[in-house]
């Protein structure tokens, strides 16, 4: 998802992440040394190894950052947009948060007003089928999460998240209809996630099977099928192994954050 979506903006356009953000990270443009040394807590990492696995932002980017709270992430991208139609810029806002998020209410708050002021926010709904324990059809009505869209006056898209190319071309058409002050977009990315909620998680609440059948699914096999060249395939592979296992090795060199300096950003300390 975050592939297609990102690849469908530029370089000046705004994203503002999940607490599940290294993904969208990486598909901004990061430098992968900087993004893992941000996750080990290093001194050169984008926060300064302050922000940390959840928190990391890049202004280089435009990255406005990872969110540690459900859907906190998504009045950022309001304000954003907000920004961007103040100073006329053209420029979009993409916003990605989870099923779970669009339960929260500043989530129908942030459409309402968004599409109230035809701001230039790209809504990106990834929809794994699970909040934390809580699978989608114990938190929702039976309709697809899409509809919310149409219910605060904004185009509600279906899209299949584990089509790269889907996910683009959708992205794509809402990018140039914010362009163009029509206003804001909600696509529902449908995907599903391919284990418990965190590492002590064995998901065994799980269905098994259906499972089974989304981890035939997987996007990056799936992308790679339609490739007819796979020697390119392979030499894609190991240049990004190589590429994060640098990363881990930079991170794991780099020194820790300065005691001294961070007392010195505490005014009167």
């Amino acid at each position: 998802i975050a592939a297609g979506v990102c690849a469908a903006i530029g370089p000046d356009d705004y994203i503002v992440s999940t607490h599940r953000g290294h993904g969208h990270c990486i598909c901004k443009g990061a430098d992968l040394k900087l993004m893992m040394a941000e996750i080990m807590g290093r001194e050169t990492g984008y926060c300064k190894g302050r922000g940390g696995s959840m928190h990391i932002s890049s202004k280089e980017d435009n990255n406005l950052g990872a969110n540690g709270i459900v859907g906190g992430g998504i009045p950022i991208a309001v304000g954003a947009a907000m920004g961007i139609k103040v100073k006329k810029s053209n420029q979009v806002v993409v916003s990605f948060f989870s099923d779970g998020a669009a339960n929260n209410g500043v989530f129908g708050e942030s459409l309402n007003l968004v599409a109230t002021l035809k701001l230039p926010v790209v809504f990106v709904l990834e929809n794994n089928h699970y909040a934390a324990s809580t699978p989608l059809e114990c938190s929702f009505g039976e309709c697809n999460l899409a509809c919310k869209g149409d219910a605060y006056g904004m185009p509600g898209i279906c899209v299949d998240g584990n089509d790269a190319v889907e996910v683009f071309l959708a992205t794509k058409k809402a990018v140039k209809r914010a362009l163009k002050g029509q206003g804001p977009t909600l696509i529902e990315a449908g995907t599903y996630r391919h284990g418990g909620h965190h590492v002590n998680d064995p998901g065994l609440y799980m269905d098994q099977e259906v499972l089974a059948e989304w981890k035939a699914r997987d996007p990056i096999n799936s992308l790679s099928r339609k490739i007819a060249d796979q020697n390119k395939i392979k030499k894609i592979q190991k240049a990004v192994e190589w590429e994060l296992a640098e990363a881990v090795e930079f991170a794991k060199n780099s020194p820790l954050p300065s005691v001294g300096e961070f007392l010195a950003t505490i005014p009167n300390f």
